[in-house]
């Protein structure tokens, strides 16, 4: 009976099965299928930007640079033996069919096509993606999808203009409490985090996947600076946050989805203004202060 206890024994240690860990991903790879250089961003995200440096875009008249507001990205988060990548894809009207029959044939999923901005010329759309599967596969798929665009991809990356008029980003920084950080061309850039878990079916969705509220200021003349970016906000902060937006001067240019299964379910606000950038950052500041964002240190 002993020995039929321990041959027992021994079997049930064998039947357990020995799950290998998953493959760290091959970012390299990632940046050669798309043709542009990437970064690993906190929380694990491979963040690589694709920025239309090939349009010459105005809004009201004021030309924007791309970092400012023309930005395509994707970012890659491994889960598992899978990927995830999200994105934004920045397109003039008539690249927008031909790009989105692209993402489905490579397999990624559309969440959003919208403007971020008006009274923009040349008229831009900005389409919202995403997608499950291998890493690699996945940024092959996007590459030939936005083949059926001019979107500069191979080749080194394009360096940006010098930004002009230079931003006393102290000043900014000190309306809004928070500290920022220059990303080329003269663009200076303030985000904050929301203080929730945000999630996609389970799946944590990080500041660096474009879950974050932005905010840019580009040096314009007289002094000013032209403000846009977007609030991540829940369905209870959206009136409150465009009516202070608007008590401070700022345009609200656009509300809605970027994803399509976010929790808490999320909208996206865009703005727009142009003014002395000190009274600009204390509009935004009384506008942060209307939403479930983490604290300034």
């Amino acid at each position: 009976m002993k020995c039929a206890i321990v041959l027992l024994g021994l079997l049930v240690i064998v039947a357990v099965p020995v799950v290998a860990r998953a493959a760290d991903p091959d970012w390299k790879a990632v940046e050669q299928a798309l043709g542009k250089p990437g970064q690993l961003q906190p929380g694990e995200v491979f963040r690589v930007g694709m920025p239309r440096t090939d349009l010459a875009v105005t809004v009201k008249g004021v030309p924007v640079k791309a970092g400012f507001a023309l930005g395509s990205y994707a970012a890659f988060k491994q889960v598992g033996d899978r990927a995830m990548v999200m994105g934004d894809l920045v397109l003039l009207d008539q690249e927008v069919p031909a790009v989105m029959s692209g993402l489905f044939s490579g397999g990624l999923e559309v969440t959003a096509v919208h403007n971020h901005l008006n009274e923009m010329s040349p008229h831009v759309m900005y389409m919202h993606y995403e997608g499950h599967g291998d890493a690699i596969q996945m940024a092959k798929a996007l590459r030939q999808a936005l083949s059926a665009s001019a979107t500069p991809l191979g080749g080194p990356p394009a360096t940006a203009a010098p930004g002009g008029a230079a931003l006393d980003t102290k000043q900014i920084e000190q309306a809004l409490g928070r500290q920022g950080r220059d990303i080329g061309g003269g663009v200076f850039q303030v985000t904050v985090p929301r203080a929730e878990a945000i999630t996609e079916m389970g799946q944590p969705l990080l500041p660096a996947m474009g879950v974050v509220t932005v905010m840019n200021f580009q040096p314009t003349a007289d002094g000013k600076a032209a403000i846009t970016g977007d609030f991540v906000l829940v369905d209870k902060e959206v009136n409150a946050v465009a009516k202070t937006l608007r008590q401070h001067g700022i345009d609200v240019t656009a509300i809605h989805n970027h994803g399509l299964m976010d929790t808490p379910r999320l909208f996206y606000m865009h703005f727009w203004a142009n003014d002395d950038p000190a009274k600009l950052a204390q509009g935004l500041k009384a506008a942060v202060d209307q939403t479930n964002s983490v604290k300034a240190k």
